[in-house]
This record gives C-alpha cells, sequence and structure tokens, in this order.
C-alpha cells in the first residue's frame, strides 16, 4: 500500500466502522448508505467522503466509475438480520442477498483488500456453514485469499461484549499474511475495561451534555425469567436488561428507544458502595418472592441515553447523529464500535506492510 490508503465504505451506516478505519490512517472517499437519516449522520460527520444515498444494486454505474481510481480497500457490514439470532434467522430474507452485492462492488473495483463484517452466527453455527463456504468460494473465484476471524469488541477497548465476524480478502500469494494478521490483531488487544471505568467523568443524565432521551417506563415483570446472574433474565418488562456496571454491557441492540433499551442504576454509577437494588431484588426473586406490581421501580434505576449508547459504541463524544430518537438508538446499535474497526483496520495496514516486505526480499 502507498501511503494513504484509499477505501469506499458499503452499508456504512452512521459510520462507526468508518470512524475506526479513518483513525487507522485510511481515507474513504466514497460511500453508501441506503437509510436517509443514517445518511444524514454519516454526511453531518465525513463532510470529505463522496455519499452516495440510495439502493447499492443502482449505484453500479457510479461504482464503476470508481475502477479508475486504483481503490485499496472495501470494507462494510451488510444487513445481517437474515442471519442474526436475534432475527428470524431466514436465508431467504431479502437483507441477506447483499452480501453478494458486496462482492459484486469487490469485482468491479478489484481492490488489493476487502473485509466484510457481520453477526457471530454467520461464522459460527453448523446452519450457515453453506454460505461461508460460499463467500470463501466467491471470494477465491474473484482471486482473493480469504479467512475469517470472531472478535469481541471488548478485548480492543470497547466496553461492550459484543462478538462479530470479520472476513478478510487479499490477493498476496503469501500465506504469511494470515499469520501476519493474526499477530497483528492480538498485539493490538488492551485491558477490558468496565462500564464504570469508561463512564468516568462522564456527563451526569439529565444535563446539557446528556440529556435523558428515553421515556419507556420500566415496570417489574409480571413473569420475570430468572437467570443465576441478575443481569441476564428478565426482571422487568420488555427486553431491555440492567447493565453491570463493574464489567462489559451485552450487545447494543438496534431495537433500543423504548423498552428494549438497556438499564442503569443511577445512583450505583455515581457510587459503587451504594446498595444495589437490582441484585437485591434478584435475590428475593430466587427465594420465591412473587412480585408486587403495585411496587414501583426506584427512580434511579433508568434507561441508558443516546450519549451513553454511543459512548459504549466508542463514537467520538462530539459525534453528531441525526434524525428521530428511536432512529439515533437504531443507528447507535447497528454500528460496528469505532475501537474495534481501528484495531481490524491496523491490523491489515500492518499485515500488508509485512507481507509487501517479505515479497520485495523474496524477489531479492
Amino acid at each position: 500500500m502507498g501511503e494513504k490508503i484509499t477505501a469506499i465504505s458499503l452499508f456504512a451506516g452512521a459510520g462507526g466502522m468508518d470512524v475506526g478505519f479513518q483513525k487507522a490512517g485510511v481515507q474513504v472517499i466514497w460511500a453508501n448508505e441506503l437509510d436517509e437519516d443514517a445518511a444524514k449522520t454519516y454526511a453531518n460527520n465525513n463532510p470529505e467522503t463522496i455519499l452516495n444515498v440510495g439502493d447499492i444494486r443502482k449505484a453500479i454505474p457510479d461504482i464503476r466509475e470508481l475502477s479508475e481510481s486504483n481503490i485499496d480497500l472495501v470494507f462494510g457490514g451488510p444487513p445481517c438480520q437474515g442471519f442474526s439470532v436475534a432475527g428470524k434467522m431466514d436465508p431467504k430474507d431479502e437483507r441477506s442477498k447483499l452480501i453478494w452485492d458486496y462482492f459484486k462492488v469487490v469485482e468491479i473495483l478489484k481492490p488489493k483488500y476487502f473485509i466484510m463484517e457481520n453477526v457471530k452466527a454467520l461464522a459460527k453455527l453448523h446452519k450457515w456453514s453453506s454460505i461461508r463456504n460460499k463467500i470463501i468460494d466467491r471470494a477465491n473465484d474473484l482471486g482473493y485469499n480469504c479467512f475469517f476471524r470472531i472478535l469481541n469488541a471488548a478485548d480492543y477497548g470497547v466496553p461492550q461484549n459484543r462478538e462479530r465476524v470479520f472476513f478478510v480478502g487479499y490477493k498476496e500469494e503469501t500465506i504469511e499474511f494470515e499469520y501476519y494478521f493474526d499477530d497483528a490483531i492480538e498485539n493490538n488487544k488492551k485491558s477490558r475495561i468496565s462500564l464504570r471505568q469508561s463512564f468516568h467523568d462522564f456527563a451526569k443524565a439529565g444535563t446539557k451534555q446528556n440529556p435523558i432521551t428515553c421515556s419507556a417506563r420500566i415496570t417489574l415483570a409480571v413473569r420475570p425469567v430468572l437467570r443465576k446472574s441478575p443481569y441476564a433474565g428478565m426482571l422487568f418488562n420488555g427486553m431491555g436488561r440492567p447493565l453491570d456496571l463493574d464489567s462489559q454491557a451485552n450487545t447494543l441492540p438496534a431495537s433500543m428507544g423504548g423498552n428494549k433499551t438497556p438499564i442503569i442504576d443511577e445512583k450505583l454509577l455515581e457510587n459503587p458502595e451504594e446498595d444495589n437494588w437490582i441484585i437485591n431484588y434478584h435475590k428475593k426473586l430466587i427465594n420465591g418472592y412473587r412480585p408486587d406490581l403495585l411496587i414501583q421501580v426506584p427512580k434511579h434505576i433508568r434507561r441508558i441515553t443516546i450519549n451513553e449508547a454511543a459512548h459504549i459504541q466508542t463514537f467520538p463524544e462530539r459525534y453528531i447523529f441525526k434524525g428521530r430518537k428511536s432512529s439515533i438508538y437504531r443507528q447507535i446499535g447497528n454500528a460496528v464500535p469505532c475501537n474495534l474497526a481501528e484495531a481490524v483496520a491496523k491490523s491489515l495496514i500492518s499485515a500488508s506492510k509485512k507481507s509487501i516486505s517479505l515479497n520485495v526480499k523474496q524477489v531479492i
């Protein structure tokens, strides 16, 4: 690669992956996004990138024009609802087919590398083994070696347990590239950070810097679903689970904004020595207590704000989101955590440099 690594971003969303790649030194010259609110967010924060708004399949003529620009890298995360355990897992879901549109772009641009992100289930479940093989076969047919790795965002400076698969394609003939990538991704790991640590000095909820953005009430579940941990199961109405401040958040869902928005204990956030209401309530349920629906959940038990959700996804503090609150929550939940994206991009760049150096030595 040259000094500037040029790339195009597909299915860019609000730009979480782009933030990380740009921090790693990648210059994103063109991007595509279908959702209008996400596109407005992307454009607002990436004024130097040409943004195509609309169906990727209708953008093929514009993409063909980019083929003369010698693009180094194509990256992006095609919609994953068809493969996600949180969805219907329907391979016939139209959104699942967008993977092949992604490869159509790779075929046209012939970049040196591609990186495709998706849900862990696509790489893990036997149900999708034929799709995994088809992805690798498609990459091979286009002249790329291809491998995939499942990475947890929590290992890369993100206060969130969020596992995702990354398919990496490269044209170098040497198989050492894959080993160089693995070395680099291992070296880019960081000590895990808890939610409490990440929220140190963060603005208090309800202030101008961190306004309350979710009004969905929190009530006790009529039929609570109990798990060993008070931070699993279903203690409250809806799908929003409480967050363990001394650990990492579970994967933030795109369905945030209403009663699926994660829950946080404000008092416990301010002072770790405070009595833990959620743990105490969970103990009562384990010991046979039947929920008294007349009891109100304390007001210091609340749902996370937009700013807090963006912070958990490691978006820059001044990143500006566009759209209604529900749309912004969705954009944040759909994003690739910025710090995870940065680690992946840095690892690709490191592997590329070492691979090129090795090839030069072999020629000499």
